[in-house]
């Protein structure tokens, strides 16, 4: 069933703006959600870059949670509107690429961003900016390899199921852990290969939400008492800070002694802290305002007709006890 809009965002997609009256060029920048606060910094990257592009306007809108026929809606009524350019990051892969085929039709210049289509549609969208997402997995399960080198078991949790950035990093997880190559998204599963085990009822499914996340790795470490690691795709496991604390306080020293690894990807101020704190062993942060930041110059550059570098990547800051202090670019 489509859901319904809220009414500030029907606003929002709509309604003639001041900079459209003013002949700027409308440049949307479409996260899974609005509610994240991963994408909140990709929003201040890109309204840096309209405060510095006199002649953009920055039109940052998605779904106030994680609904992937939400945003399939929004961009739509994107399309609808004409504005000029959009960089959209897919929270359903397959079903994404089916609706940008209008937006490619109508000869709006199209990107993607922290997220990408499959293979098969890549050739809609210019270009993408974001993560090599392969590669957090594969530093994710590094930093599980040092402290585990004997393997054990282990509880992967991701995103959506149908997320192309999450399953990248399913991966690179799975082909490092288990010395595998050539593998195709989300990768084989873990059954005994280089001494690793994925427990039953994993990969966690979160659908990027909060709570939901932090019940199933509090779930998951009072079921299994021998698990040797919890590797997360997303920030979504340490979003509420109390929440999080809570659920792993109570394992503090198996962390600190090293029966337990527990690695999480991003780097969000309240998940250094935690790292600090002794309650994660390792962060593999992405740049999600370089991201936001990036996606308005390249999309002027698409409405102008220049060709631009596919894909792009911004980089990644992968951080333990060891370099926390200095691991994030300034």
């Amino acid at each position: 069933m489509k859901k319904i809009l809220s009414a500030a965002m029907v606003a929002a997609v709509i309604l003639p703006s001041a900079a459209m009256a003013a002949g700027k060029l409308q440049l949307a920048l479409v996260p899974k959600a609005m509610n994240n606060p991963f994408f909140d910094l990709a929003r201040d990257g890109c309204r840096k870059a309209e405060k510095e592009l006199s002649d953009v306007e920055c039109v940052y809108i998605g779904p106030g949670e994680h609904t992937e026929m939400e945003q399939i809606q929004i961009v739509q009524d994107l399309i609808s509107k004409g504005v000029d350019g959009i960089a959209v990051a897919p929270s359903n892969a397959p079903a994404m690429g089916k609706a940008l085929k209008a937006a490619a039709a109508a000869g709006i210049p199209i990107m993607t961003w922290d997220s990408d289509l499959l293979e098969k549609d890549k050739s809609i969208r210019a270009t993408y900016v974001g993560t090599k997402n392969y590669d957090i997995g594969v530093n994710l399960a590094k930093i599980a390899q040092k402290l585990q080198p004997n393997g054990g078991s282990v509880c992967l949790q991701t995103g959506g199921a149908a997320a192309a950035n999450h399953n990248e990093r399913l991966q690179g997880i799975r082909d490092t852990l288990g010395g595998e190559s050539g593998t195709t998204p989300p990768g084989n599963m873990l059954k005994g290969k280089n001494g690793w085990t994925e427990v039953a009822g994993c990969p966690l499914i979160t659908d990027d939400d909060g709570k939901k996340a932090v019940q199933g790795l509090t779930d998951i470490l009072a079921k299994e008492k021998n698990l040797a690691a919890f590797i997360s795709t997303g920030a979504f496991t340490q979003w509420f800070d109390n929440a999080y604390r809570q659920a792993v306080k109570p394992y503090k020293s198996k962390l600190d002694s090293g029966k337990l690894t527990l690695v999480v990807a991003d780097t969000l101020p309240m998940q250094m802290e935690q790292l600090n704190d002794g309650l994660s062993n390792g962060q593999v942060g992405q740049r999600p305002f370089e991201m936001g930041y990036k996606a308005m110059f390249i999309l002027k550059d698409l409405v102008a007709g220049k060709k631009v570098a596919d894909p792009i990547y911004t980089g990644l800051d992968v951080c333990t006890s060891e370099n926390a202090k200095s691991c994030l670019v300034q």
